[in-house]
């Protein structure tokens, strides 16, 4: 859509608006953005970034809009772009998109008006920054960025470019999450100074480290982009790159970055809050994973606190969600969409249950240009990855000791030893010899929240692990480049 078109379009949508108001048909924005305009010169032009796995969810909602045409599809695998994305489109809309394995080739496409990201972590934040530079507004899946400092470069490139910038955390537009935190909040619990977030979901081993081949459908440079260029060793290409630390982030980073984000949406922080400290390890199985599977994620924010935990050995169904714990009770939120809260002994006060439409509010902003229409803007996606980044950072700079020299550790806390116990627990119960058993446990890290650094002497490491190099021309800017 051309800059005179997109002017006129805008200007003719408010005289329409005007209209229907005055005729006493108002919709809301949410509404007029899912059933949108019939009109070629009204709807908006959409390329996929990545549809081998959650890039599939994001097709169907396009697809289903009447105000939305799929012009584009990307992904470095020829075969899964060509079958899941290319003839997708063209069966359900009639229209055959252009396809590229190279992202580089819709950035500079004019016509398209959104960039929608699902590829691998390592990708999310420089493919961001491409499409605000080029000018579309940017749907990016969590979590936004690979490292902490890439998010704060998407942010930056969003308010420098007047970009609608919408993060991945549809929990954000689930009416039952926003009602639940919106009873938090109001003070109905009480004093609320903790919340705990879980991802209890079983994690198999992905099988032995080795020297594998790339599937021959895959442009591997492309695929690596950012990352640095290493062998293939693990057996599964796609989805198993989630415990590869040059690309993924584990589970923390993965599912846990949902729950991280309403634990702070709750907590009403609006920084990285003051320390980390997280343990756990890769346990029960050795295979070619280097993330952890089991751990512990702890964070400071004054008087209060976020505890979350990751269980990958569990063996009953998954299970994934918050408590926000209060001075009067307490408010459990068990799935994306129902809650309730409860009164200190445990009695059921009041339920929480709804859904909602994250990419209709996405658009509704495209739309508007008003970055506060966003349930989820950049910036708070930054700041929820970048809470799993600082507990991955201090886990990865930890060291190897005994379970019971652990529990000395973390003897100051009352609160720290029962969650501890319900990590040996459950260790326990999946035949882990806690005699023979070593965790990792992290470096305990002092940060300054508003800057985003760590402060402790001799933290020069830690601070060099919130950005990493990055292999030519796959370069994310630096704060003076964006």
């Amino acid at each position: 859509m051309s800059q005179q078109t997109r002017r006129e379009f805008f200007e003719n949508s408010m005289l329409a608006a005007a209209a229907a108001t005055a005729a006493g048909s108002a919709m809301s924005s949410e509404r007029l953005a899912a059933e949108g305009s019939r009109s070629a010169n009204e709807r908006l032009r959409v390329a996929v970034l990545g549809v081998g796995g959650r890039g599939r969810a994001h097709l169907g909602e396009y697809l289903k809009r009447k105000d939305c045409d799929v012009v584009a599809v990307v992904d470095p695998d020829e075969a899964i772009g060509q079958t899941k994305g290319v003839e997708r489109v063209e069966q359900e809309s009639g229209r055959k998109p252009a396809f590229y394995t190279d992202m580089r080739k819709v950035m500079d496409d004019k016509s398209i008006d959104i960039i929608s990201i699902a590829t691998p972590n390592h990708w999310h934040a420089l493919a961001s920054i491409w499409a605000i530079q080029s000018g579309k507004d940017v749907y990016v899946e969590k979590p936004v960025s690979h490292n902490v400092s890439e998010g704060r470069r998407i942010v930056q490139a969003a308010r420098k470019y007047g970009k609608i910038v919408q993060t991945g955390t549809q929990c954000r537009s689930m009416q039952g999450t926003i009602d639940a935190i919106e009873y938090v909040k109001s003070g109905r619990i009480g004093d609320v100074k903790l919340a705990r977030g879980f991802c209890y979901k079983k994690r198999e081993s992905i099988g032995p480290r080795g020297k594998y081949d790339v599937p021959p459908s895959v442009d591997y440079s492309l695929w690596l982009g950012p990352a640095p260029e290493k062998p293939l060793s693990r057996s599964r290409f796609h989805y198993d790159w989630h415990w590869i630390w040059d690309t993924g982030n584990g589970d923390l980073g993965n599912q846990g970055i949902h729950q991280m984000d309403i634990c702070r949406w709750g907590l009403g922080v609006d920084d990285l809050g003051q320390s980390v400290t997280s343990y756990g390890g890769r346990l029960g199985y050795t295979d070619a994973g280097e993330t952890a599977n089991t751990q512990v994620s702890i964070h400071e924010f004054g008087d209060k606190r976020i505890v979350f935990e990751v269980r990958g050995l569990i063996k009953k169904p998954r299970r994934v969600g918050v408590i926000f714990y209060g001075s009067e009770g307490y408010v459990e939120l068990t799935k994306y969409t129902v809650g309730a809260a409860y009164d200190p002994d445990g009695k059921l006060v009041k339920s929480f249950k709804g859904g909602g439409d994250h990419f209709g509010n996405f658009l509704s902003a495209v739309r508007s240009r008003k970055v506060e229409d966003l349930h989820a803007d950049i910036l708070e996606g930054h700041l929820s990855s970048a809470l799993c980044h600082l507990g991955n950072i201090s886990y990865r700079l930890g060291e190897r000791i005994t379970t019971s020299e652990a529990k000395s550790r973390l003897a100051q806390s009352t609160e720290s030893l029962e969650t501890f116990q319900k990590v040996v627990n459950h260790l326990g119960d999946n035949n882990i010899d806690l005699e023979k058993t070593k965790l990792q446990f992290g470096r305990q890290l002092t940060v300054d929240g508003q800057s985003e650094v760590f402060t402790d002497e001799g933290t020069a490491e830690a601070n060099a692990m919130l950005t990493r190099g990055y292999r030519k021309p796959f370069v994310v800017p630096s704060a003076r480049e964006v």
